[in-house]
């Protein structure tokens, strides 16, 4: 649930779309509509996220 709450984050400060998101990320238009109905990733998809989101939010500063 942690990850889906850094997500949830990311999208408000970032003003992106979910479905940009999860095709920007891991190619998966539908990744935070499945996370908010309890899919969990696997451990690599995790680190690609966040991998996403770091590299991301060092560009919006």
């Amino acid at each position: 649930m942690h990850l889906l709450r850094s997500i949830e984050r990311f999208l408000r400060q970032t003003g992106m779309a979910p479905t940009q998101f999860g095709r920007a990320a891991v190619r998966d238009p539908r990744l935070v509509f499945d996370l908010r109905n309890g899919r969990e990733p696997g451990e690599r998809v995790k680190r690609r996220i966040e991998h996403f989101m770091n590299i991301n939010a060092r560009e919006q500063r």
